[in-house]
């Protein structure tokens, strides 16, 4: 996820995350030191290991270009790339933040996007993990802007490619968790499982005394889980009598900073343009809630002074929303007698219904990324989690009453 993360002291490090069918690197590799030649040395004597095409063996350290994308509590992205030796590919390191793991299972996601790289042509090629991250394939691409997301043709795009992870089994994808089943076999939705386990973390940040009391008051989480329990209960009842959305293995994130545009590339289709990155959160839900996530990220724009506060008056509009409807009906491959229309009408009434889940869970997750401001004190935090939080929070509120669950 793009949204900014807190800046963490990396004393603690972070788990060794494998996966079945992947080479392994027993090497560490320190983002920190990513300016030294010691650090190339190591990464080339990685890279060699995980037996990445076209790096062969008479590369140099001192040929390696190492350009910082990006880095955050969760991830330090890198290109690493060779320029002066033609027909080396470029690739993305990823090196694991310190504090990862607190909202994201790693063995998890990098399990997702092995599968979906290597089955499902979906997201980056994953090359191989070494102790504290991964290789990975890099695209020619650009990241979409705020405002890119929100042209029709985009839209469009964004909404067939959808469809096509939506048309990915959750089984295939979740066999290996027979621990949990309440939903199906072997999985749970994401929206109630998240809210679950991040629920303690998230009211351990509300009770720190650093915490503002009349922020505390207002977003109230006793309340909130008795409002979240009758929210989900009011679901149940509608999926009854209506007929629930489709459950898919859905992303749960498509913001524009984690939808790339590929250039210079031939594809086979239009649509394929687009590649969808940052799994993080992956996992089985409705359809109508990724679609109904996404359509609340058009409120936002991280790119601004107040990244952290929503523009209501973005959410797309009626049209806009037919727009994505259709291209994803289109594309997604469930058989129906009625006309697309029809299926988009009932698409629309159960991005509704799920919508205030997707601002519970970012209302969550928020205060858990709060923790280290709000113990650390800090006044000006590089994000405003907290206010991003309390947003969220009036969002689910006024929704869930709108739809007259309270």
């Amino acid at each position: 996820m793009s949204k900014i993360s807190p800046v963490v002291t990396p004393s603690l490090e972070p788990e060794v995350v494998k996966a079945e069918g992947l080479r392994h690197a027993t090497i560490f590799l320190d983002a920190r030191q990513y300016k030294k030649s010691s650090f190339s040395v190591q990464l080339l004597e990685c890279i060699r290991t995980l037996g990445i095409p076209s790096w062969s063996s008479k590369l140099n350290a001192q040929d390696l270009v190492i350009y910082k994308v990006s880095g955050s509590l969760t991830n330090a992205v890198f290109f690493v790339s060779c320029p002066t030796v033609p027909g080396v590919t470029t690739l993305l390191l990823r090196i694991y933040g310190p504090s990862s793991g607190s909202l994201i299972s790693r063995p998890r996601e990098l399990r997702i996007l092995h599968i979906l790289s290597s089955r499902y042509n979906i997201g980056p090629k994953v090359y191989g993990t070494f102790e504290n991250g991964r290789m990975e394939e890099y695209f020619p691409a650009k990241t979409l802007t705020a405002q890119e997301m929100r042209a029709p043709q985009i839209s469009r795009w964004i909404g067939a490619r959808m469809a096509e992870l939506h048309s990915v089994p959750i089984n295939v994808i979740e066999e290996t968790s027979p621990d949990i089943t309440s939903e199906g076999n072997g999985w749970e939705l994401g929206a109630r499982q998240n809210v679950k386990s991040w629920f303690a973390p998230a009211k351990d940040a509300v009770m720190h005394p650093n915490f503002p009391q009349s922020v505390r008051d207002e977003l109230n989480l006793d309340k909130f889980r008795e409002e979240w329990a009758s929210y989900m209960k009011w679901l149940r009842n509608v999926d009854d009598m209506h007929g629930g959305s489709r459950r898919v293995f859905a992303h749960n994130d498509t913001q524009y900073g984690n939808l790339l545009r590929l250039e210079g590339v031939e594809v086979r289709a239009p649509h394929r343009k687009l590649i969808v990155v940052d799994f993080e959160y992956a996992s089985p839900n409705p359809a109508s809630y990724d679609i109904a996530n996404h359509f609340s990220e058009w409120t936002y724009n991280y790119h601004t002074s107040t990244p952290h506060i929503p523009d209501e008056s973005r959410y797309p509009t009626r049209q806009e929303r037919e727009n994505f409807y259709l291209s994803y009906l289109e594309h997604v491959g469930a058989p129906s007698l009625e006309p697309l229309s029809q299926q988009a009408k009932k698409l629309e009434d159960q991005v509704r219904y799920w919508s205030p889940a997707c601002n519970a869970i970012w209302c969550i997750w928020g205060l858990v990324q709060a923790t280290d401001d709000v113990i650390g004190n800090v006044v000006e935090p590089e994000f405003d989690y907290v206010s991003y939080s309390r947003f969220h929070m009036l969002a689910f509120r006024r929704k869930i009453t709108a739809l007259g669950v309270l």
